[in-house]
């Protein structure tokens, strides 16, 4: 069965790696989040009344930016969610292209990999 290349232990510290992952960037989220609704009910109206057009500029890049990367951080925790559910499955640490294992020290670099890197390399280098 796929997933039992690795032992109880390993699958524990994998997961523990996940959902420690996991807490960093829900935490990320929460404070951007936080960031962005403090100056929310700033307007172009009132950015023209008691703020600086400059000031407001940045503080409306520095909002998007900050959603921007809020974004990646829910797509990063989707891949995390589908390498905890692999775990689940029986299938963490199989490559879900070619079946094969994927390596450890792969795993440990980016625990929620789903390709082994010669996969990877197919995927990013089709012509090659």
């Amino acid at each position: 069965m796929p997933g039992k290349n690795m032992d109880s232990k390993q699958r524990e510290e994998f997961k523990k790696q996940l959902l420690d992952i996991k807490d960093t960037i829900l935490h990320d989220i929460r404070n951007m989040m936080a960031k962005n609704t403090e100056g929310a009910d700033v307007t172009e109206e009132n950015a023209s009344h008691g703020q600086h057009m400059a000031d407001f500029a940045t503080d409306m890049y520095d909002r998007e930016f900050n959603l921007g990367l809020a974004s990646n951080d829910r797509e990063l925790l989707q891949k995390i969610e589908k390498a905890i559910k692999r775990m689940e499955e029986g299938t963490y640490g199989v490559c879900s292209h070619c079946q094969n294992p994927i390596a450890p020290a792969r795993l440990h670099a980016i625990p929620y990999v789903e390709t082994c890197l010669k996969c990877q390399e197919k995927l990013e280098n089709p012509g090659r």
